[in-house]
């Protein structure tokens, strides 16, 4: 795979000596390329496994690498192409209220859909890397590409259209790259872009009603959401969301729009009784997010679901509550917690 001309993002890399010296150039962008394949998938073992596939496609390829674009700009093209490939295997990877209306029935038993590849919410700590504010990998893995509204609205996007979206608007690619790499126009990438901005603009989340747990209300406002959720107490609970919030719990297809419907869910459905309960606080997709436990028999606390949250406005605005113990050692939370554990961990 020849590399492109060069991006505005660098300088032309040398070319290294050697595909060994090749991959070790590599090693910085290894994380901003993890984003870039979630974004893409929606699932952090595929973007994991992709990026696998793009180091191991470019040591491969290193001899053709000739330093015409930047280093980051080719690895991006591998790492593209490969995502291209896995999505016309895999389809693409929806939320629950990306396939139906809202369930008018909160008592009713919810059931599991395991047939469909969900979305995967992402720890912030797979992205985030130790680069100033200034250095492009900063940019690239701001939190704001990385919320789970927007990654779920990409996978509505077709593929071309989510991939122009991406190149254009997050990495910063010209026009002319991008029609290179998909082998189109200049005035298709454009026209792309245009209707991939209308249709997000629809579903994306408004930055500027967000809000950042940083801010000391925000902070109150989930320590309450976690306490409430510890002891249970669906009374308090209805005071944190906002009038026409959204629940959704992949792998359920069931989906609830508003506060008394959510309510209603948790005190029908939520098998955790009062005081039972253990959230710790973890972060996901550049949002606040907890790891509920529930208390078994044997008196340990086991994980039961991630909860990520969207704050707006002083009240929570979404929950995306995932199931699958495996979720919570991608996390690098705990599989279990003591009794004795869990009362150091609430005082």
């Amino acid at each position: 795979m020849a590399d492109s001309p060069r991006s505005a993002d660098a300088p032309v890399t040398e070319p290294p000596g050697s595909p060994e010296e090749l991959l070790e150039q590599a090693k910085p962008y290894r994380n901003e390329l993890l984003a870039h394949c979630y974004r893409m998938m929606g699932s952090v073992h595929d973007a994991e496994d992709l990026v696998q596939d793009t180091y191991l496609r470019a040591w491969k390829a290193g001899d053709r690498f000739e330093g015409r674009s930047s280093l980051r700009t080719w690895l991006y093209r591998i790492a593209t192409n490969a995502c291209l490939t896995a999505i016309e295997q895999r389809g693409r990877r929806p939320m629950p209220s990306g396939l139906g209306a809202p369930s008018d029935d909160p008592e009713r038993p919810v059931v599991e859909a395991p047939e469909v590849p969900w979305l995967e919410p992402i720890p912030d700590a797979m992205f985030a890397g130790s680069c100033g504010p200034t250095d492009p990998a900063s940019v690239v893995v701001g939190r704001s590409s990385m919320r789970l509204a927007l990654v779920a609205a990409l996978q509505h996007l077709p593929t071309r259209q989510r991939v122009v979206l991406l190149l254009r608007d997050v990495l910063k690619w010209r026009a002319a790259e991008v029609a290179e790499l998909l082998g189109t126009t200049t005035a298709s990438v454009n026209s792309a872009l245009q209707r991939a901005r209308a249709q997000l603009e629809q579903v994306a989340p408004v930055e500027e009603e967000l809000t950042e747990p940083t801010d000391s209300a925000a902070r109150e406002l989930l320590d309450r959401y976690a306490a409430a959720f510890e002891r249970s107490d669906v009374t308090a609970i209805v005071d944190l969301f906002k009038e026409d919030a959204v629940w959704e719990m992949p792998p359920f297809p069931e989906w609830f729009r508003g506060r008394e419907n959510i309510v209603r869910l948790i005190g029908a459905q939520c098998p955790i009784g009062r005081d039972e309960g253990l959230m710790l606080p973890t972060r996901a997709n550049g949002q606040p997010a907890f790891g509920l436990y529930s208390l078994r028999e044997d008196g340990v606390h086991r994980p039961f679901q991630l909860q990520v949250l969207t704050l707006r406005k002083g009240q929570v605005a979404h929950v995306g509550a995932f199931f699958g113990e495996a979720l919570f050692a991608t996390f690098g939370l705990p599989a279990q917690v003591s009794a004795q554990e869990a009362a150091a961990l609430r005082r």
